[in-house]
């Protein structure tokens, strides 16, 4: 994501990041209509006061008139119903408006995260994420809602003023419009501070929100290794962190607002003074000075709240700019204007033609480099070798998760690149070895395999995964929750329930990284029966360390250093005394050795 921009950059922008917003708020046009009516009524009314006020100096009170005062009060009382029904019409629109549109941005930037590549996440974090789609999307709906506002209604009444107050006197008029540019620029200088110190609070948060989601993610982990005071300490000193920029971020609003209310009441007083100057030599009515006062408190008082709402549209408008950062970006694998379709038939045969790729946050170093191999429909091939091989490497570049950088993966003889890749992914199911389960119900883990699938179905998967059995013996079944990740699940549940969920997808292509490679014996080989269900009639590559996965397959791929280095069946790769030979060799004499050992 894009950093904290400069100084120089910040000034250019100012609210720019707020337009943003307009396409969102032009879709409600009758909430805005109200909104501006509202405010509209509600100005003219408060701008109408003075008028009343100053016939009552001029005219009731010389003429010791008690019914012309008595009828201009009833007025008034009249008016006050009027403004109060304006104002809460202006904060039903206002507020409706911004509940919905920040409703809306929150729908499209989380569903614009969902597309975007791996590529992305793998230097982003997901707190932070979520911190902006929580608290920054908050500071928006403050900003559309109640800041825009008071903004509005204040800039209307403010002009409104200014307006009346040259009908009123030209001559006093003169001289607060000539102090305008006194207050107003230096308040926008004060704006860009508070925008640059509150996008900088607003980013240490995230960072403490990040670091948080992580830990509490992590917890058993945590509390097992007796961590609790580091990562408190630590979470400690993000939130301080937090609380200096936002600190800073409140001081300099303090200073914007001190010294906006100064400056705009000390004209007012000195208005005043040269006013009653004129009514002290006859060229002013009292009626009319007071008239004139009013209309300038109603000027500086609308000045003074912009002041303050500038402050809090700044904020908002570092917000908006962290959120408008995501929707800019842009996924890395995108779909080609025109793809390529992929055959009707699906029969699952993959290629790998003479492929090189490294990962973007390692671009020094490739991940596979001229890797070259076919998969034919209906086969099963094993992957194996030493860590940092590239053997799900291997996977992701089939799901396309990422683009090799040469050479070319053929699905069905079709060109991944010139394919739709939400085309190439329905036609794979996966099985990994870190199973994601979601804190929903059983039934909605085994159905996120293929949306909208049958209770039945779910069923029948759940039984050919052999993961029915302990499933009827949740307290409430396929509807037990989960917990988050699957907590109230063993390992090999959570494996048969990976399973029930590919089979359920009922893909072409299986790919299964390490399936069974954390599971006590038990669990294996229930596992191992409900993978070979899943594999008959599939074109399925498999990684494994474990060699004893692998002995059936009919081909074993053997990489190292990004590179095939041996290929055959495992009888053929022990006979040629290569890495593979070395592997098998550690690995059987291991567990021979082990085996023995728990017999004596």
């Amino acid at each position: 994501m894009a950093d904290i921009t400069g100084d120089a950059d910040l000034r250019r922008r100012s609210l720019r990041p707020l337009r943003r917003l307009l396409p969102y708020i032009g879709q409600y046009r009758k909430l805005v209509i109200g909104a501006i009516l509202s405010l509209t009524v509600a100005a003219a009314t408060t701008l109408a006061l003075p008028i009343a006020v100053r016939r009552m100096i001029d005219h009731g009170f010389s003429t010791s008139d008690s019914g012309f005062i008595a009828s201009y009060f009833i007025m008034l009382v009249g008016m006050a119903a009027l403004l109060a029904a304006a104002s809460a019409g202006r904060y039903y629109f206002v507020i409706t408006l911004g509940e919905r549109v920040v409703a809306n941005i929150r729908r499209d930037v989380f569903s614009h995260v969902t597309t975007l590549s791996p590529a992305f996440f793998d230097s982003a974090q997901s707190g932070e994420i979520v911190s902006r789609l929580a608290a920054d999307t908050t500071q928006v709906k403050s900003a559309v809602g109640a800041t825009a506002s008071v903004a509005l209604r204040n800039l209307i009444l403010g002009l409104g003023a200014v307006a009346m107050m040259v009908v009123t006197s030209p001559k006093l008029s003169g001289l607060v419009i000539a102090a305008i540019p006194i207050i107003v620029l230096p308040l926008m200088a004060f704006g860009r501070s508070v925008r640059r110190k509150s996008r900088q609070a607003q980013d240490t948060l995230a960072d403490a929100t990040a670091y948080a989601s992580e830990q509490i993610g992590a917890v058993r982990t945590l509390q097992a290794f007796t961590n609790e005071k580091l990562v408190t300490g630590r979470f400690a000193g993000a939130v301080e962190a937090a609380f200096q920029a936002a600190r800073a971020s409140i001081l300099a609003r303090s200073l914007l607002t001190f010294f906006a209310i100064f400056t705009i009441f000390a004209s007012v007083v000195a208005v005043l003074w040269f006013g009653s100057r004129d009514v002290l030599a006859g060229t002013l009515s009292p009626g009319t000075l007071g008239q004139f006062l009013l209309y300038a408190v109603f000027a500086a008082g609308a000045l003074g709240a912009l002041s303050e709402v500038w402050g809090e549209l700044a904020q908002a408008a570092g917000a908006a700019e962290r959120l408008t950062e995501i929707l800019a970006e842009r996924p890395a694998i995108q779909a080609p204007a025109d793809p390529k379709p992929l055959p009707a038939t699906a029969s699952g045969a993959i290629r790998f033609d003479d492929v090189s790729f490294s990962y973007p946050a390692r671009p020094d170093r490739a991940a596979v480099h001229a890797l070259s191999f076919d998969v034919k429909p209906g086969e099963t091939v094993a992957i194996v070798g030493p860590s940092g091989a590239g053997k799900s490497t291997v996977f992701s570049l089939i799901l396309r998760f990422y683009d090799p950088e040469t050479g070319r993966i053929l699905i069905d003889g079709v060109d991944a690149r010139a394919a739709d890749p939400a085309a190439i992914r329905e036609r794979v199911a996966i099985v990994p070895q870190d199973v994601t389960i979601f804190a929903a119900s059983v039934a909605d883990n085994i159905g996120f395999g293929r949306p909208g699938a049958g209770k039945a179905e779910i069923e029948a998967a759940a039984r050919d995964a052999l993961a029915d059995e302990f499933i009827v013996k949740l307290d409430k079944g396929y509807d037990s929750q989960v917990g988050e990740r699957g907590v109230t699940l063993s390992g090999g549940q959570r494996q048969r329930v990976a399973i029930a969920r590919a089979i359920l997808r009922d893909a072409p292509i299986l790919l299964l990284d390490e399936a069974t490679s954390a599971l006590d014996a038990e669990s294996e080989t229930l596992v191992q029966k409900a993978l070979e269900r899943l594999m008959r009639g599939r074109t399925t590559i498999v990684i494994a360390h474990r060699l004893a996965t692998v002995l059936k397959a009919d081909r074993i791929l053997v990489m190292d250093g990004g590179r095939i280095v041996e290929e055959g069946t495992h009888q053929s790769l022990v006979a040629r005394g290569g890495i593979y030979a070395r592997l098998a060799k550690l690995q059987f004499e291991t567990g021979a050795s082990a085996f023995r050992g728990a017999a004596e």
